[in-house]
């Protein structure tokens, strides 16, 4: 995978990585579209051939990259309280991670180097909830999509996501 600070760090600097890691079978992540354009994440899919997407929160800025984003189900692995102390948003209120479910994007909720940035995976999760005034089903879908955004084998996704269902079956209607 590609991390660390994107900006001057085009997705195109790594391409020769990258391809080496698809010679080997190696699974494609970048990090792309939080402190850079949604062009990175264009990169990142076209050039790279990643099959996830860390971060990611810029693409609302282009409805084609959205359209891309939905119609090869790309997951956008949100870390919400990083994107805060890096300045992508100026709050958690005004952060667009409700934005990105509603538009139907496969979105999960991350930490992001908590000894770094703070917040391990409960926090982002409490924080986030608080601030854009989640609810219960928004929770089952990110707990969804996560399974769908994970490297398990499509028998273990499958299994997952239908223990998720049976168990919201009775108070999610």
């Amino acid at each position: 995978g590609l991390d660390s600070a994107e900006r001057g760090n085009p997705p195109e600097k790594f391409e020769r990585v990258f391809k080496v890691a698809r010679m080997m079978d190696l699974r494609l992540v970048a990090h792309a579209g939080e402190e850079g354009p949604p062009a990175y994440i264009w990169s990142a899919l076209d050039v790279l051939g990643v099959e996830r997407i860390d971060h990611g929160v810029r693409a609302l800025e282009d409805p084609a990259l959205v359209q891309r984003l939905l119609k090869d189900q790309i997951p956008l692995t949100v870390c919400p309280l990083s994107n805060i102390k890096l300045r992508v948003f100026d709050t958690l209120a005004k952060h667009n991670l409700r934005a990105l479910l509603e538009a139907g994007l496969v979105v999960t909720i991350n930490s992001d180097d908590p000894a770094y940035f703070g917040g391990y995976l409960n926090q982002n999760y409490v924080d986030t909830f608080a601030a854009l005034g989640l609810e219960a089903r928004h929770a089952v879908t990110l707990a969804d999509h996560s399974f769908r955004a994970s490297f398990a084998s499509a028998a273990q996704k499958s299994a997952y996501t239908e223990r998720l269902q049976a168990y919201c079956a009775g108070w999610m209607k």
